[in-house]
């Protein structure tokens, strides 16, 4: 079975798909992908699809697992890379990917993430009424 290779640039973990995903595969990147996010202390994720021609529905729900897996681990994940046709086929396939950021390339991946993590270091949580007025959000 071949693996997903999974590089460590900073603390954001960059994921380059270049083969079709296969169940095993799919499953192998998940398990690899938390326990690296836990052994390095990654608080960013960036899964490069640019390889991917087609997407379908199972693709799409590995995106969306991936990124719920992270999220719980405390990383945010941005998919770079996504060709016009794919993009048409996620929305055709009715795959809104939630708690996925997307971007073009790698490079604005990583600045998302950056901003991402600037906004939590400042202490803004995620609802947009307090990012919009400048308020951080304060623990009880």
């Amino acid at each position: 079975m071949e693996r997903v290779p999974i590089l460590k640039i900073g603390d954001i973990l960059l994921v380059s798909i270049q083969i079709d995903m296969s169940d095993q595969t799919a499953v192998a990147l998940q398990e690899d992908l938390a326990e690296r996010i836990v052994a390095t202390g990654s608080h960013g994720v960036i899964i490069d699809i640019t390889a991917l021609d087609i997407v379908d529905s199972f693709v799409g729900r590995m995106l969306s697992t991936i990124a719920s897996i992270s999220k719980v681990l405390d990383a945010e994940t941005v998919v770079v890379g996504m060709r016009p046709a794919v993009a048409i086929t996620l929305v055709e396939l009715g795959l809104s990917l939630h708690g996925i950021r997307t971007a073009l390339n790698v490079e604005r991946g990583m600045e998302l993430i950056a901003a991402s993590r600037a906004d939590d270091d400042r202490g803004f949580d995620d609802d947009p009424e307090d990012v919009e007025s400048g308020t951080a959000a304060t623990s009880p």
